[in-house]
């Protein structure tokens, strides 16, 4: 036990840990647009299972950590570029990714805009819980393989995911509910959700993507949009007081 209270695992479980709450928002984004769907008192129940589902498949993962090191040994090649078993799951889960967020965005324009479509039928629980463990599956073979890099001793691969997750759990709510209430903010994490199924695609082909870059124009957005909402607050602030009409 005091092996694991080692100066590098400590620093190790640390930057894993923060390192996991970075990869995790976008898995935050998507479980709160789908979990959005829902009627309300699903929602929060839906969020749990969620986030519990993706940290049970993280600790799973890493305790085959033999099979998932397994998953990039090359099984076939493709006009040079040898795929592997992570490549397809990457491949397959960016595809689904795209064509998910596209359809939110057709949905959110073109169906939100008739009033005749304001009573839609809320897809089913079952339905949401599905697409939301079929992205569990690519997120957490992403972060499972990232841990591995980082940290030697298992113990602490498991311990930084379930502190990671457990803090998910806890602003994961807050987080759905800022996007609800904010619809251009939805509209910008849809789009953040294709440019991620993007970048899933191009590594699942061989190209690789610096995710530094993107998650730097994700939060640059995410500040200009934040910038954009303060001050038409302060605008509809300013209007009220004035007595004029919002």
């Amino acid at each position: 036990m005091e092996a694991f209270f080692t100066t590098e695992n400590l620093i190790a479980l640390l930057t894993l840990t923060s390192l996991e709450i970075v990869l995790g928002i976008d898995n935050i984004v998507f479980i709160s647009i789908l979990t959005g769907k829902l009627p309300p008192e699903q929602q929060a129940k839906a969020r749990t299972l969620g986030l519990a589902m993706a940290m049970l498949m993280r600790i799973v993962l890493l305790l085959a950590i033999s099979w998932v090191m397994g998953l990039t040994q090359p099984l076939f090649g493709i006009m040079g570029h040898q795929l592997t078993g992570k490549d397809l799951i990457l491949f397959f889960g960016g595809l689904f990714l795209v064509a998910k967020a596209t359809h939110e965005i057709h949905d959110r324009i073109e169906g939100g805009g008739h009033p005749g479509l304001t009573t839609r039928a809320h897809p089913s629980f079952g339905s949401v819980i599905l697409q939301i463990t079929m992205l569990d599956i690519v997120f957490s073979l992403d972060s499972v393989i990232t841990a591995v890099g980082m940290a030697k001793v298992i113990a602490t691969m498991i311990i930084a995911v379930v502190v990671a997750v457990v803090i998910m759990m806890v602003f994961a709510g807050k987080v759905a509910s800022f996007i609800e209430r904010h619809p251009t903010v939805k509209m910008l994490a849809l789009s953040f959700l294709i440019l991620i199924g993007v970048m899933l695609l191009a590594e699942s082909l061989g190209q690789h993507v610096n995710k530094g870059y993107i998650y730097f124009a994700m939060a640059f957005s995410l500040a200009v949009e934040m910038l954009n909402i303060r001050w038409h607050t302060k605008q509809r602030r300013v209007k009220a007081e004035a007595g004029e009409p919002h």
